[in-house]
C-alpha cells in the first residue's frame, strides 16, 4: 500500500471543502438550499475587464508561457493602484510579485521564510489556511488571541512578555477576516514596531479594504514597514474576480526575490488574458467602488434583519463582505446551531469555530447572496 507523506497527518481537509460537498448533496436531493457560508462574489467583473481579456486573446504570444513576475504593465497597474488608493509607493520592477490568488502567496511566503521548527504567530479567530500551511511546511503554529473587548486586535504587550525567540513570521489581517474589524494607523504602527523589535516578518493579508470600507489602509503606509512587513492583496473581492485567481504580494526587493525563488519553481506564469483583465480592473474609476458598495450595503442591511430574526448581535461598523454575529444567549455550539439551520431551514451559514476556538459562539454570514435569497431566508424564520 502506498503511504502518504507524514505532513498530511498534520492537517485536515479544508472545512468548506467537506461541508460544501454536504450542501451540494442536499441541493441535489431537491432541497432549496441558500448558501450564506462562502465569500465567493456572485457578481460579475466590469464589462471593461471582460472586454480587455477577450481582446487579449489575439495578441501575439497570448497563449504562450508567461513571465514568472507577471506582465510589466500588470505590476505597473498594481503600483499605480497602491499609490492612488493607499498613498504607498512601490517599485513595480522589484517590489511587486503577482500571484495566482493570494492563497498561493501564503504557501510561497511560508516556504520562503520558514524552516522546520520555526514558530508562526497566527490570529485566533483567523483564516484557517495560515495554520494549515504552517504545518505543511514544518512550522509550529502559535495562536494569539483576539477578543471583542480589544476590538479584535492583538494584545502586543502580553505577547512581548512571551518567549518569541523562535518566532519568524506573524500573520495579521486588517480589515480582519472573519470579524470585519479594522485597525487604526496607530495600531498598524504598533504592529510594525513589534515586528521590528522582535525581528519577525509581519504579513498583512488585505483583500477586504474596498468592500464597505470607508478608510482603506495598507501596512506599507507605515514608514519603514517594508523592512519587516509584506502585504498580500487580491482582486477576488474588490473586482468580483475570485475565479480568475489574481493576487499580489508587495514588499522589499529582498523579500520579493525570496518569494520569487519559490514561485518560479511552482508554476509557469499567469495566463496572459487574465493579466490584461486584471490591468483593466485595477484602473477602474470611483464609480465602480461606489456601485459595489451600494449593492453590499443593501445586502448587509437585509442580513442584519436575518441576524435579528435569529436573535444574534453584531457590529454595524464592521467592513468586508461578511456579517460576524454572536449567537443568542443560551446557545453554546456554533456548529450545532449551523447544522440545525441547515437541516431545518435549508440555509447554510459558516460556524465561527472554523476560524479558531475564539470563534465559538459566533456565526458568519456571507454577503455574496442576492437580495431575493436573503429575503427568502428571512421569510423562512
Amino acid at each position: 500500500m502506498i503511504r502518504t507523506a507524514n505532513r498530511l497527518h498534520t492537517v485536515e481537509e479544508y472545512y468548506f471543502s467537506k461541508k460544501l460537498r454536504e450542501v451540494r448533496e442536499l441541493a441535489a436531493q431537491g432541497r432549496p438550499i441558500i448558501n450564506m457560508g462562502v465569500g465567493s462574489p456572485d457578481l460579475a467583473p466590469s464589462e471593461e475587464v471582460m472586454a480587455a481579456m477577450m481582446a487579449a486573446m489575439n495578441d501575439e504570444g497570448a497563449h504562450q508561457y508567461q513571465s514568472y513576475q507577471g506582465l510589466p504593465e500588470l505590476r505597473e497597474a498594481i503600483a499605480d493602484f497602491y499609490s492612488s488608493k493607499f498613498g504607498v509607493r512601490v517599485n513595480p520592477v522589484n517590489e511587486i510579485l503577482p500571484l495566482m490568488g493570494s492563497k498561493e502567496g501564503i504557501m510561497h511566503i511560508s516556504m520562503a521564510f520558514l524552516n522546520p521548527g520555526d514558530e508562526v504567530l497566527i490570529p485566533n479567530p483567523g483564516y484557517p489556511t495560515y495554520t494549515s500551511v504552517t504545518k505543511l511546511v514544518g512550522g509550529v503554529p502559535r495562536q494569539y488571541m483576539l477578543i471583542p473587548e480589544d476590538s479584535w486586535f492583538p494584545d502586543l504587550e502580553a505577547l512581548q512578555k512571551e518567549d518569541l525567540s523562535k518566532v519568524r513570521l506573524m500573520w495579521v489581517s486588517y480589515p480582519h477576516m472573519p470579524t470585519g474589524a479594522t485597525a487604526t494607523r496607530n495600531q498598524l504602527q504598533k504592529l510594525v514596531d513589534f515586528a521590528k523589535k522582535n525581528n519577525i516578518l509581519l504579513v498583512n493579508d488585505n483583500p477586504y479594504s474596498f468592500v464597505l470600507g470607508k478608510n482603506p489602509m495598507s501596512i506599507l503606509e507605515i514608514e519603514g514597514a517594508k523592512e519587516f512587513a509584506l502585504e498580500l492583496n487580491s482582486l477576488s473581492k474588490t473586482f468580483n474576480m475570485a475565479g480568475w485567481r489574481v493576487g499580489m504580494v508587495l514588499g522589499s526587493p529582498d523579500h520579493i526575490n525570496a518569494i520569487l525563488k519559490v514561485k518560479s519553481n511552482m508554476d509557469s506564469g499567469m495566463f496572459y488574458g487574465i493579466q490584461k483583465g486584471a490591468v483593466a480592473a485595477l484602473q477602474s474609476g470611483k464609480s465602480w467602488f461606489e456601485a459595489l458598495d451600494r449593492i453590499y450595503m443593501t445586502r448587509r442591511e437585509l442580513m442584519f434583519q436575518l441576524a435579528d430574526k435569529l436573535g444574534c448581535s453584531y457590529d454595524r461598523s464592521s467592513v468586508g463582505m461578511f456579517v460576524w454575529a454572536q449567537l443568542p444567549k443560551g446557545i453554546d455550539s456554533a456548529e450545532q446551531f449551523v447544522d440545525d439551520v441547515l437541516y431545518n431551514k435549508n440555509i447554510f451559514i459558516a460556524p465561527g469555530t472554523i476560524f479558531g476556538s475564539n470563534g465559538e459562539g459566533y456565526i458568519r454570514f456571507s454577503l455574496c447572496v442576492t437580495q431575493e435569497k436573503i429575503k427568502e431566508a428571512i421569510k423562512r424564520f
